[in-house]
């Protein structure tokens, strides 16, 4: 059984996940990075990793989900960055 914080936070990662989808999907329509940072998703990046490994040591379904899943959104975007330079 999951309990309410788990649900809070699986509520939370639904939503800061999918507020990263609009710029991966205009990313891929346009092809166009020149207002991202390569840095700052760079960055960004390696956070995501972290809290995704810390989410594994607390054995936190909603930690692991939404940065795993961010994670591979933010890589696509580093990708979709370099290539189009």
């Amino acid at each position: 059984m999951i309990d309410l914080h788990e649900v809070i936070g699986l509520i939370a990662a639904v939503l800061t996940t999918a507020s990263f989808l609009p710029q991966v999907f205009k990313t891929y329509k346009t092809k166009d990075t020149s207002g991202l940072s390569l840095t700052m998703y760079i960055v960004f990046f390696i956070g995501v990793v972290l809290w995704s490994i810390y989410g594994v040591y607390l054995h936190s379904l909603s930690i692991i989900l939404a940065n795993s899943i961010t994670a591979i959104l933010a890589l696509y975007l580093i990708f979709m960055k370099i290539k189009y330079k």
